[in-house]
C-alpha cells in the first residue's frame, strides 16, 4: 500500500503517469489474487491509499482501470505468442525456442512435427499461453461483458486499436506456421482468446465453486480444465480448416 504522502494530488504528466502506474498495479495485485468481478474501486483506492474520489482525476471509473489491463494484456500476450510462434516456425533455429524463458517447452515442442500434427502443436501452444495468464483470461471474459459497458467512447475506442492490432499481428504469425487465409487466421486468434475467457470462468479455479465441482461426484462433469479444453477446440478448428484447403 502506498503511504499517505503519495496521496496528493500528481500535478506533472510525468506524476500523474507514475499516480496511473501505481494504481494499475494495485489493480493487478487485487484482481490477481481475488479475481476481476470481486474488486471494487474502494478497493484499489485503499490499497493506494486515496480516496475513491481522488481516483477519478485519473480513470473515469473501476471499468477503465480494468480495459487498462486488458490492453496491455493483449499486447504482452501478443508479443510473447507471437515469438513462441517465430521460434516454432518450419525452418527455425530450435536453440533459440531453447532460450526463451518460461514459454519455450511448447515451441519446442513444435519443432520437428509432422505436418499432420502440426495443428494440435500450435493449437497447444496458444492454448497453454493463454492459461500461463490467468489474469488475461479473467479480463478477455469481463471486457465485452462489463469493461466497454461503463467507459467513454474514446477508451472503448483506444481499447478496441489495440486489441485489433494484435489479433492482426498474431494472425499473421500463425500464417508462418499454418497454412491459412488471414480472415481464418484472424478467427483462431478470436476463437482462442473468447473460449480462454468464456472456459476460465467456467473453471472458476481456486474458487468455492471450483472446490463444490471436485467434492460432489454428480458434478464432475462441471470441473474444466482449461488447457486441454482449449486446446482439442482449436486443434479441431485448424484441421477444419486444413480440410477446407
Amino acid at each position: 500500500m502506498a503511504s499517505r504522502s503519495q496521496s496528493t494530488r500528481a500535478r506533472s504528466p510525468e506524476a500523474k503517469r507514475a499516480r496511473e502506474a501505481t494504481i494499475l498495479a494495485a489493480a493487478t495485485r487485487l484482481a490477481t489474487a481475488n479475481g476481476i468481478r470481486s474488486v471494487t474501486l474502494t478497493d484499489i483506492a485503499a490499497e493506494v491509499d486515496m480516496h475513491k474520489s481522488a481516483m477519478l482525476r485519473y480513470f473515469e471509473t473501476r471499468e477503465e482501470i480494468f480495459l487498462r489491463l486488458a490492453a496491455a494484456g493483449w499486447v504482452e500476450w501478443s508479443q510473447a505468442v507471437r515469438t513462441q510462434l517465430a521460434d516454432a516456425a518450419p525452418g527455425a533455429d530450435a536453440a533459440s525456442a531453447a532460450d526463451a524463458a518460461n514459454d519455450a517447452s511448447s515451441a519446442n515442442a513444435m519443432n520437428g512435427v509432422s505436418h499432420k500434427s502440426r495443428p494440435h502443436a500450435v493449437a497447444a501452444l496458444l492454448a497453454e499461453s493463454l492459461v500461463a495468464r490467468p489474469l488475461f483470461c479473467d479480463l478477455l471474459a469481463h471486457t465485452p461483458m462489463n469493461l466497454e459497458r461503463n467507459v467513454s467512447l474514446e477508451s472503448v475506442r483506444a481499447f478496441k486499436l489495440t486489441a485489433i492490432a494484435e489479433v492482426t499481428a498474431v494472425g499473421d504469425a500463425l500464417r508462418r506456421v499454418v497454412t491459412l487465409s488471414p480472415a481464418q487466421a484472424g478467427n483462431v486468434v478470436a476463437t482462442a482468446t473468447s473460449m480462454a475467457g468464456a472456459l476460465w470462468q467456467m473453471a472458476a479455479p481456486g474458487t468455492e465453486l471450483r472446490r463444490l465441482y471436485e467434492s460432489d461426484p454428480h458434478l464432475a462433469h462441471a470441473v474444466v480444465d482449461v488447457a486441454p479444453r482449449l486446446t482439442d477446440i482449436l486443434g479441431g478448428l485448424l484441421r477444419g480448416y486444413g480440410a477446407g484447403g
